[in-house]
């Protein structure tokens, strides 16, 4: 063969691309599962009823190969892999050991077991949703944050521990590449810009198409903007609330360290623990194969009395859940975070603002500004360590609460057509009245 044929040959021969999962155009499921006895890696290609193992696949002009047991990222376990799919039974099966297992090394509520425990069924066809909510646990140290990291971490789909990085910046990558489930363990992203960063993830993270844009260095030393796909399931330790309170909306949260821990729970984990966590991913991957194309109907589950983004946050996990008992237990949890969140709003100023506006109304008074800024300098005007001016309540009203007031006859005031968005606001700052209890019907009257 001479030269220019060489080449030739080159030029025709698909391009090798490092692939972790995929979706291939007739509909198969692939992914990569890890051997390390056997120290290969595979592709497990499922098409709808039964699987097969091959150590590439072909797709188009390209040539999709896995990534080698050799990768620092698995061979130091910062990224975990089935090793084959396993047959687990029924659903309800798998979802008892799940719960099983975590139960086993973890001391959480009975709830937040379940919840849990569906969490992880959920990681494994998260792909599936346009929104996912977070599982977060917050406490002080030595509450047991990190132990229940790494045991629901063991058993997510490709779980990506960042904890320990040195800095942010490979996160976005790695998490860009295996599109799993990132663990995030706050205390160890000390640097404010780093926390900065993770916050950054966290707040694309959750919904589908919000990628986070990032400046990569090129070879000629130019800068080249690129976009790293954050969307995915987070499971997250804290120590205290994040500031924004979007983003506390976005996570279903257990209190850590409020009790002693449990006799049963084994203080250092144990060959055991991995050995038992591999066997289930194993049965979570044939989960994955049987159940990322059934027909998801999240909005089903929405519940039309709580807030549309604490609604949009639980109902992918509602819609995953089959058993009555512990969908009930999970909307009551729901409705449970819409009260504590209309109350903490109740307690902000724009709740000051608009309380003294609905008193101003219930007593027929004509909703002008002056009077508005009079009566809540009147009542809280001593709360601020600035002056209160008339100015600044404007600024409220219009800027917070997003009111618009217009002039008539000379004055200032918040007209008829805002009565919809009052109501509205009344109802979001908790500042309505709660509906009474209906009266039980009269007795019957005698009959003689």
């Amino acid at each position: 063969m001479n030269e220019s044929e060489k080449k030739q040959d080159e030029l025709e021969k698909p391009a090798l691309i490092p692939a972790v999962s995929t979706v291939l155009d007739d509909g198969a499921i692939v992914e990569t599962v890890l051997r390390p006895e056997e120290k290969r890696t595979l592709f497990v290609r499922w098409n709808g009823e039964s699987s097969e193992y091959l150590p590439a696949i072909e797709a188009g002009s390209s040539r999709l190969v896995p990534y080698s047991p050799r990768n620092n990222l698995l061979a130091h376990e910062v990224v975990l892999l089935p090793s084959g799919p396993e047959e687990y039974g029924s659903e309800a099966e798998l979802l008892s050991e799940v719960r099983a297992f975590i139960h086993r090394y973890v001391d959480v509520s009975p709830l937040f077991e379940e919840i849990a425990s569906y969490y992880v069924l959920f990681t494994w066809i998260y792909d599936a949703f346009n929104e996912v909510p977070y599982l977060r646990v917050r406490g002080d140290y030595g509450s047991g944050k990190t132990r229940f990291l790494q045991t629901v971490r063991s058993l997510c789909y490709k779980p990506i521990f960042a904890s320990g990085a040195s800095t942010v910046s490979p996160i976005f990558r790695i998490l860009d590449i295996f599109r799993g489930t990132l663990v995030i363990d706050e205390g160890d992203f000390r640097a404010s810009d780093e926390k900065a960063e993770i916050i950054k993830i966290l707040n694309n993270g959750n919904a589908r198409g919000f990628p986070v844009l990032r400046s990569e260095a090129t070879a000629k030393k130019e800068f080249d903007p690129r976009a790293f796909a954050v969307f995915g399931p987070k499971l997250i330790a804290t120590r205290s609330f994040f500031e924004d309170k979007a983003l506390e909306s976005r996570c279903i949260t257990e209190e850590m360290g409020l009790s002693r821990l449990r006799e049963d729970v084994p203080i250092n984990l144990g060959d055991e623990h991995k050995t038992e966590a591999l066997c289930l991913r194993n049965k979570l991957l044939l989960f994955r194969f049987r159940n990322l194309k059934k027909p998801h109907r999240p909005d089903e589950a929405v519940d039309r009395t709580i807030e549309p983004r604490l609604s949009q946050i639980f109902s992918p996990l509602l819609s995953i859940i089959e058993d009555p008992e512990a969908k009930k237990n999970l909307l009551e949890l729901a409705r449970k975070y819409n009260r504590d969140l209309v109350s903490d709003r109740g307690m902000d100023t724009e709740a000051q603002v608009l309380e003294v506006i609905r008193d101003l109304a219930e007593g027929g008074n004509r909703l002008t500004m002056k009077e508005i800024s009079n009566l809540f300098i009147d009542r809280h005007g001593e709360e601020f360590e600035k002056k209160v001016t008339p100015k600044w309540v404007g600024y409220m009203i219009r800027r917070k609460l997003g009111l618009k007031p217009q002039k008539q006859h000379g004055v200032f005031v918040i007209p008829l057509s805002e009565e919809l968005n009052l109501s509205r606001l009344y109802e979001r700052y908790g500042l309505t009245a709660e509906e009474p209890e209906p009266a039980p019907p009269p007795p019957p009257a005698p009959l003689f």
